[in-house]
């Protein structure tokens, strides 16, 4: 008996592996599956601007990317003494503005050279709603608590986004001859906008997606992420309690569908069997004085050195040690 509706997975000419990096921006989706690939330690740069939700933002921080050697005290804004970029989210501001920049560095240059040499380019879309900064009339990343009365708020249109990325796409394939896009949409509903302004909003995005790849069949890939969480996991089962975003279940299951038809085989090879160690590294004893966990500690040591011995080029900077 069929008890779920099975969505199709594409193939795809290209895989993810530990040898190229990749960078992912946008809304949850990219958090969720690059941290999952970060675990794995793929080389993997994830929303260095924070969360991103709208496809506009997406692209000014994608030029940013390209155009700028840094940040400087120029792009920054401040309100109620605390200095911001409305190209980050808030986890950058600071009341000390070198503090905000610094910060805002430390992440941009890293990310910057991975997107000058990634293999794939995963971008999440959240919404099409997106705020306009009255001052500039820049479409902003967050609003950082300012007045609603300093922002306009429209619903962008499929067209307004496919010619958008159709003007933007070329300078980015310009700038890393090799990259692969693969568009996901969020399934995380904006229930602030409405269930008929959700639904609308994921619309948009969704048409959207299937312009540019159109646009640009050699280099611009659809993930269904949206698909899989409405048709497979169509249960509350798969949310938090909010009812609004998936749990860790439903982000498991993602996952799989993900590495599936995304990850080479030589590296789902290896994260099979990094699994044993990372497991063991994130598994936290109790504090008994630390003689007793001595053996542990050797186990971790022994085993951590036989696989970057045979494992040299992958990330170990992102397994956490202690």
């Amino acid at each position: 008996m069929q008890l779920i509706t099975e969505v199709g997975l594409p193939q795809y000419p290209f895989r993810l592996d530990h040898h190229a990096p990749s960078l992912f921006i946008g809304s949850c989706f990219t958090e969720n599956m690059g941290r999952l690939l970060e675990r794995s330690l793929f080389p993997v740069a994830i929303n260095p601007f924070g969360t991103i939700y709208n496809p506009l933002s997406v692209i000014r921080c994608l030029d940013a990317l390209m155009g700028k050697e840094a940040y400087v005290a120029t792009d920054l804004q401040q309100h109620n003494g605390i200095w911001f970029s409305f190209d980050h989210y808030t986890g950058f501001s600071s009341p000390d503005r070198e503090q905000c920049l610094h910060h805002i560095n430390t992440v941009f240059g890293p990310a910057k050279e991975v997107l000058q040499n990634a293999g794939v380019l995963v971008i999440t879309w959240g919404t099409a709603w997106v705020y306009r900064y009255n001052a500039s009339e820049q479409v902003v990343c967050n609003c950082h608590k300012i007045p609603a009365s300093a922002f306009t708020r429209t619903r962008l249109t499929t067209k307004e986004i496919m010619l958008n990325y159709e003007d933007f796409l070329p300078r980015l394939f310009e700038f890393n001859p090799d990259l692969k896009v693969l568009l996901t949409v969020s399934p995380v509903r904006h229930w602030k906008d409405g269930a008929r302004g959700n639904q609308l909003s994921k619309a948009s995005l969704l048409l959207a997606t299937e312009a540019l790849e159109e646009i640009f069949p050699e280099n611009v890939f659809y993930f269904p992420s949206y698909e899989i969480v409405m048709d497979e996991l169509r249960d509350y089962r798969f949310y938090k309690e909010d009812m609004l975003h998936t749990n860790d279940t439903a982000t498991a299951y993602i996952w799989e569908m993900f590495r599936k038809v995304l990850v080479s085989p030589a590296s789902q090879e290896i994260i099979r069997e990094l699994e044993p160690i990372i497991k063991l590294f994130e598994h936290r004893p109790p504090d008994t004085g630390g003689k007793a966990n001595l053996p542990l500690l050797e186990r971790k040591k022994e085993m951590l050195a036989d696989f970057q011995k045979r494992y040299p080029f992958l990330s170990w900077k992102s397994l956490h040690m202690d």
